[in-house]
């Protein structure tokens, strides 16, 4: 009896072997992924228009009243220096690091908070204990989506920009007017706009709005592949000292410090802005406030 033998298929090991290159290339980039990880890519990816339920959450005509707080009176000492800490990008790795600081060194604070970032009830609930705990800590506004980190795109659709402000608002629940910019260091203050020319017309809009806009004097600089500081306490004690003598900041006497969370997620960078705000409150001339006490607001209230 002749034996037939059924042709050999030589495509199923080929598609065996695609397949597992695909599996080991996906588990290598997932290694890497996790060994290297780019705090940069943490911003929220959205689509370019405003969802529906953005939209009744625009329309809604309540009031905010419901969140809103009484900022703490404080009578400015002329003969002192002030210096605003202020925190970017929150909620995300290093927030309660840099909030748990804050509470035990006692020293005031302010987070610009990003809407699209407190995902989860674990990171709204770090939001609430930031604005539960004013007036030691401040809760503000660093728009809902950070712009996709598309600034040209965000500041040319300056309807869109806006929208996103004020989602930020009221998704947040942040208590008073003031906001930061993403990706721009511009100001709007009661009788001031200073604003980097892509972002005009939008700070024009967020004025006429009651927002107050608050940028920055000085960056504590990061390294955008590993998001640790660039510069050690040491250097930034000097800088900030350095920026009241020779006058670099926009208002006399009153400085406002840039950084971001993620900066300080770990024990031995949080242990260097101890070291910076620790070495600071030594200084009798220099006084830690929250930024809904800067000169030239508008009314909060």
């Amino acid at each position: 009896m002749e034996m037939k033998f059924k042709p050999y298929n030589y495509q199923y090991p080929i598609y065996l072997l695609l397949i597992t290159v695909y599996f080991f290339s996906c588990i290598e980039k997932n290694s890497k992924n996790d060994n290297n990880f780019n705090y940069d890519t943490t911003i929220t990816k959205v689509t370019e228009q405003i969802t529906i339920a953005d939209s009744q959450i625009l329309a809604d005509t309540k009031t905010d009243s419901a969140f809103q707080k009484v900022s703490v009176p404080n009578i400015l000492d002329t003969s002192k220096k002030y210096i605003y800490l202020t925190f970017d990008d929150g909620p995300q790795h290093g927030t309660v690091a840099c909030f748990d600081l804050c509470k035990q060194l006692k020293v005031k604070s302010t987070f610009f908070m990003v809407g699209a970032h407190a995902s989860s009830i674990n990171l709204r609930n770090i939001v609430r204990r930031i604005d539960d705990n004013y007036p030691q800590t401040l809760l503000a506004n660093h728009s809902k989506n950070h712009a996709r980190n598309n600034y040209h795109s965000f500041y040319l659709n300056d309807s869109l920009a806006v929208s996103d402000i004020q989602l930020a608002q009221k998704t947040l629940k942040v208590p008073f007017k003031i906001t930061r910019l993403p990706g721009s260091n511009s100001w709007v203050l009661k009788n001031r706009i200073k604003a980097e020319p892509i972002a005009y017309k939008v700070c024009k809009r967020i004025d006429s709005l009651g927002y107050n806009i608050l940028g920055w004097d000085i960056e504590w600089n990061f390294d955008h592949t590993s998001a640790n500081p660039i510069q050690s306490a040491d250097v930034m004690i000097i800088r900030i000292r350095k920026y009241f003598e020779k006058k670099y900041v926009k208002t006399p006497n009153h400085l406002v410090l840039l950084m971001h969370d993620r900066m300080f997620r770990n024990d031995n960078y949080i242990d260097s802005l101890h070291k910076f705000i620790a070495t600071l409150q030594k200084d009798t001339n220099y006084i830690f406030e929250t930024v809904d006490h800067y000169p030239g607001l508008k009314p909060l209230n």
